[in-house]
């Protein structure tokens, strides 16, 4: 991995960041706490389910998962229990062969297994990153063991100068740009409306919403016919959250904002998708719940289990590749473990 040519400045606006991300978390951990010792007595209910395995020779393990509490912004390669990205009975044919993207939040979870497939798929990738070094450093060397080029950017995509930045690295790098996917995201649980501070509502949707906007607006100029945009939405922007009101609130704005978006930019032949995931197995969750959620992640679903990384990426590839979904755009594709949730 090459030196980083990032300013002083830039870096320490990166660590800023984090710190905050961190702070927000143990103001929420300290208000569990606090409501976890009024409460002892109570039991929740463990639900009883056996997991849903993905296919043939890839048994899944169902919950209880490791109750490992992660420190923001998450490190993947930390978790107890390490995601599942490689996709091996994926095998590529070329549907991006010749193509740069540029992936946020493409360290890790949905967004490492998406650089993977990307790769495989003939695409040079950009990633972008807040300062988890460690998992960036790791995706690089898995996406060229693909055998395609890769870079990565670290900064934070509420800056509007960095997004036009991290645009001008990755076209610089590979000499264009078709594909962006819209991933990073921040995210952390409030019990109630109370617990939900101006400052954290303001974090979510200047990292959830703002980030997609800045990145968009930068990438456009460099974008052609027949080249896509491809958001992260969620199930939590399809029905809600009680516990994550502020992120199902972006999330929801993200679906609208792939739709409107869509509309504006047919005419130029760039198409405008996203993906909605359910509860898939990322450093976002364990850096977010509290380790008795973290337990039972994914248990409720009609599949008795989160999905792993490897199972919501080959949507972003049908998403992305041509060949495949020339005649979609403006949909919200999701995949949430349940019949019934549409986009």
């Amino acid at each position: 991995m090459k030196k980083s040519t990032a300013s002083p400045r830039k870096s320490a606006s990166v660590e800023q960041t984090a710190k905050k991300q961190k702070r927000i978390q143990a103001e929420q951990d300290a208000k569990d706490a606090s409501k976890k010792k009024a409460s002892a007595s109570k039991k929740l209910a463990q639900p009883k389910k056996k997991a849903v395995a993905p296919g043939p020779g890839r048994a899944e393990p169902g919950t209880p998962l490791p109750s490992q509490p992660l420190a923001k912004p998450g490190i993947e390669a930390r978790m107890a229990l390490p995601p599942r990205f490689e996709a091996p009975h994926y095998k590529g044919s070329g549907k991006l062969e010749g193509m740069s993207a540029l992936i946020t939040g493409g360290d890790s979870g949905i967004g490492r297994a998406v650089a993977v497939l990307f790769a495989r798929e003939g695409a040079d990738v950009a990633i972008v990153y807040l300062n988890e070094h460690e998992d960036a450093k790791r995706t690089i060397e898995l996406v060229k063991a693909e055998g395609r080029r890769c870079v990565a950017i670290s900064g934070d995509v509420k800056s509007a100068r960095f997004c036009k930045g991290a645009v001008a690295k990755t076209v610089k790098a590979f000499g264009k740009l078709n594909l962006l996917v819209n991933n990073a995201a921040f995210q952390e649980h409030a019990s109630s409306l109370e617990d939900l501070t101006e400052e954290r509502f303001d974090e979510t949707f200047r990292t959830n919403i703002y980030g997609y906007f800045h990145m968009a607006k930068a990438a456009l100029p460099h974008l052609n016919r027949g080249d896509a945009i491809i958001n992260t939405g969620s199930v939590t922007g399809l029905r809600g959250s009680k516990e994550l009101l502020d992120y199902s609130a972006t999330k929801g704005a993200i679906h609208a904002f792939t739709k409107a978006l869509a509309h504006n930019l047919a005419d130029k032949g760039i198409r405008v998708n996203a993906v909605a995931p359910g509860p898939v197995w990322t450093p976002l969750n364990p850096a977010d719940k509290t380790p008795e959620d973290i337990a039972q992640f994914g248990a409720s679903t009609q599949m008795g289990r989160p999905a792993q990384p490897e199972e919501i990426s080959p949507a972003y590839v049908f998403l992305a590749a041509p060949c495949c979904s020339s005649y979609i755009t403006g949909i919200v594709l999701p995949i949430t473990g349940n019949a019934g949730d549409g986009g």
